[in-house]
């Protein structure tokens, strides 16, 4: 039995086999994509303390924040330069960008900007709107 040509075959290719162009997300995409994924993201650094302090700061409120390591990210300096530009920082190979923290979505900033937060009593609000918790 003969089935035809694989030209003659073609509609039948599923969707995830078929050869599509694949768009490259840039830097800037990928974070604002990542950060709007969930209630509360961490652009992290594994071996940096402020990282792990904010990321303490969270969990000991009963907040579990979205953390993304850049170090084990294998675009992470792509990422790191991009978030570079949203706070303001340097970046690549000066001071360190990270932490940066995103609540619902929107940047709240780097270690200084959530502590200010949290000591002046708007990081509660701020996260109870995001959905990430629930007091």
């Amino acid at each position: 039995m003969q089935y035809g040509t694989a030209a003659e075959q073609a509609w039948y290719m599923p969707a995830a086999m078929a050869p599509a162009a694949v768009a490259v997300e840039t830097a800037a995409e990928r974070v604002e994509r990542l950060a709007s994924e969930s209630a509360v993201v961490v652009f992290s650094v594994s071996s940096c303390c402020m990282c792990h302090a904010v990321k303490r700061l969270f969990c000991g409120m009963g907040v579990h924040p979205t953390v993304h390591e850049l170090d084990l990210d294998p675009r992470g300096r792509e990422l790191e330069r991009a978030l570079a530009r949203l706070v303001g920082g340097v970046g690549g190979g000066g001071a360190p960008v990270v932490p940066v923290v995103f609540i619902g979505g929107k940047l709240v900033g780097a270690m200084d900007r959530v502590m200010a937060a949290h000591i002046n009593g708007s990081l509660v609000p701020l996260l109870k709107e995001a959905g990430a918790l629930w007091l």
